[in-house]
């Protein structure tokens, strides 16, 4: 008789008004709620149990796989992988005293699981060293629900992770990690690979607590051209190197995939690994500058393109490009290159060079409209088919954001041009029937699911009249 069995016997005899028809049921609720591949019918048996406040004997396995994990296990061991790992952070309790916290995602041959590591085991001699994907042994863990009712193991005063160099069936990271185009919703501690699409950004934010916090924002890109946002919260600017070339290869260890307001994305935090493909030091660049925007702080912002038709957004932090103007082609030795987006600073430099037929002008390097495709950087030269628009547009947090449209055309299509904030303005003073040239475009999917494409100006987007 399986192990599953002989503890619904037990339950049905503890609690007699239940059938095995019942308790079938609520297993099969339970696994749902959960998810199969993370509970076992002998860990929803303890939960149901649980749920009558009816205390069941443990297994008598002392190693397990992680899908046999349920709640209320005690002094358990088992061989796993590790995927990834937090820093340890100290918390403070309700009396005012300490205590330290490390996280941790581990996996096996089909299940994954959460492992929190408690006071002086979230500092264990060489743990710092685990690197993932390295064979581990947990011994003498417990068992807790987590706050989504998953079971994690808990290392705590009795417990221990020992490093094992033996052959194992659990497979290594390649062969567990996921191509962007294989992502569903729901998934969850992930590996996951992809390429950079577009740029990466940091961003900072205070979050519902007062707190102060940080994240990193990117696309990525699968096998099939489809593509993702990434959002790691916790991870900032430090983690990525100085260069990373246009489509680098990323991989993200410990990820999960969510549906967000423009389809799926890939959420992590600050236990997730992230490996970009790139190089300590930036490399120069030759381009040829097509349009340049001054800001307010007189920092110059540029949108520039090689003799591979690559387009850069440049931010000159240093006044570097105070001598260029547009149509110059210059070389410059940028701080940090992440994609297409260019920083220069007080350590980077910048020289004109001689004109470059090689490198486009303005005039080529435009896109037609019916070749416009999602998440690019487009320029373009159109007429203006009605006067712009500007709404006020409410934001969940109160605020009133200006949002300015105008709908363009050229020999090939038509599509709305729009601009947030300060880009609303540079919309709101074109007019019906002007030819227009814009620069910096990003092209977007219509957020109403209507399948539409749609261009919006950013803080390098440049408009120029031309009647």
């Amino acid at each position: 008789m399986s192990e599953s069995q002989n503890l619904i016997d037990k339950l049905l005899q503890l609690k007699p008004e239940l059938t095995k028809d019942v308790i079938d049921q609520k297993i099969a609720e339970k696994k749902e709620k959960i998810g199969s591949g993370y509970l076992t019918d002998e860990g929803a048996v303890f939960l149901i149990a649980s749920d009558y406040n009816v205390k069941l004997d443990e297994t008598s396995k002392a190693e397990i796989s992680l899908k046999d994990l349920y709640a209320g296990a005690k002094e358990i061991s088992l061989e796993t992988r590790v995927l990834n790992f937090s820093p340890t952070k100290q918390f403070s309790r309700k009396d005012g005293s300490t205590f330290d916290l490390r996280t941790m995602t581990v996996y096996d041959s089909g299940s994954t699981a959460s492992v929190k590591l408690w006071d002086e085991k979230a500092n264990l001699p060489g743990i710092e060293n685990l690197k993932p994907g390295d064979l581990i042994k947990i011994i003498k863990a417990y068992v807790k629900s987590d706050l989504d009712g998953s079971p994690t193991i808990n290392i705590g005063s009795g417990s221990n992770i020992q490093t094992v160099e033996t052959e194992s069936q659990i497979p290594m990271i390649d062969k567990i990690t996921k191509d962007i185009s294989e992502l569903q919703e729901g998934q969850k501690d992930l590996a996951i690979s992809g390429l950079i699409d577009g740029i990466i950004s940091g961003m900072k934010f205070t979050n519902s607590r007062g707190q102060p916090g940080t994240a990193l924002r990117m696309r990525l890109k699968g096998k099939d051209g489809s593509a993702m946002r990434v959002v790691l919260w916790g991870k900032d600017e430090s983690l990525i190197p100085n260069m990373i070339s246009q489509s680098a290869n990323v991989k993200l260890l410990g990820v999960r995939v969510k549906s967000g307001n423009q389809g799926l994305e890939i959420h992590g935090n600050e236990a997730t690994i992230v490996e970009i493909e790139g190089g300590k030091e930036a490399e120069p660049i030759i381009a040829r500058i097509l349009s340049i925007v001054t800001t307010e702080d007189g920092k110059n912002m540029i949108i520039a393109t090689d003799n591979q038709k690559n387009i850069y957004n440049i931010n000159d932090f240093s006044n570097s490009t105070s001598i260029c103007v547009e149509g110059d082609v210059i070389e410059c030795m940028p701080s940090k290159v992440y994609g297409n987006s260019v920083t220069l600073d007080e350590n980077s430099f910048v020289r004109k060079l001689d004109n470059d037929e090689t490198i486009p002008s303005l005039s080529k390097i435009r896109t037609k409209i019916s070749d416009v495709k999602v998440d690019q950087t487009y320029c373009i030269e159109s007429i203006v088919l009605k006067v712009p628009e500007r709404k006020e547009i409410q934001t969940k947090s109160g605020e009133s954001i200006s949002l300015s449209e105008m709908f363009v055309e050229d020999d090939t299509g038509q599509i709305w041009v729009k601009g947030w904030r300060n880009q609303a303005k540079l919309i709101d003073k074109c007019e019906l029937g002007e030819i227009i040239s814009i620069t910096g475009l990003n092209a977007k999917a219509n957020n109403f699911g209507e399948g539409r494409i749609e261009l919006f100006l950013t803080a390098h987007s440049k408009i120029i009249k031309k009647n």
